[in-house]
């Protein structure tokens, strides 16, 4: 069975002025299409396998179009319109006994993320019952291992082009600052 193109979450102008809608539409509408359509493109003889069974089989081009796939539609779930702030509940407290509390966190995630160099990912993941930060290249995704994604922002310097030109730091900071969806990490936090 063919991978689709999962829709949006919310309207392509819904993150406005934080994210816009013309970087929605290139990053949604043309790069993960584009994973979408290689994939299937790899997989003519497709069977009914997940995509995380997928990612979990596949190596080379068929893992990094999957890979690119479910990281960005988790991307998109990790953003919603009026987000940001600091996170309530379970998963606050969690961040501050394992990270040292939400300004700890926040720098963490944006030193993370530009540490990271050329494309990739930074991620709020839980691994051992720990919440840790941490940074993964090109396709790669915490669904490989042990850890499970809480949440995370896209580093490749298409997931901000054009809103933020090459500011990576303040396309971050926008992010934490009023995109993030934290109701998203809270439930994946219970689930983990």
């Amino acid at each position: 069975m063919p991978v689709t193109l999962p829709p949006l979450p919310y309207p392509l102008d819904a993150l406005e002025p934080h994210y816009s809608k013309e970087n929605l539409e290139l990053h949604h509408g043309k790069h993960h299409n584009a994973y979408v359509v290689k994939l299937n493109e790899l997989r003519p003889d497709a069977t009914d396998d997940t995509l995380v069974q997928i990612i979990k089989t596949a190596s080379g081009a068929v893992f990094n179009q999957a890979a690119q796939v479910w990281n960005h539609t988790f991307f998109w779930n990790s953003m919603k319109p009026k987000g940001g702030g600091r996170p309530s509940g379970a998963l606050a407290a969690a961040i501050d006994r394992d990270l040292g509390g939400y300004d700890k966190f926040r720098a963490e995630f944006i030193s993370q993320g530009m540490a990271q160099f050329g494309s990739g990912w930074v991620w709020l993941v839980k691994d051992g019952g720990v919440l840790k930060v941490v940074k993964t290249p090109n396709a790669e995704t915490p669904i490989t291992g042990s850890a499970v994604p809480l949440l995370t922002a896209d580093v490749w310097e298409h997931a901000y082009y054009p809103t933020y030109k090459n500011l990576r730091q303040k396309f971050l900071e926008a992010f934490l600052d009023h995109l993030v969806n934290w109701d998203f990490a809270a439930a994946n936090f219970a689930r983990a």
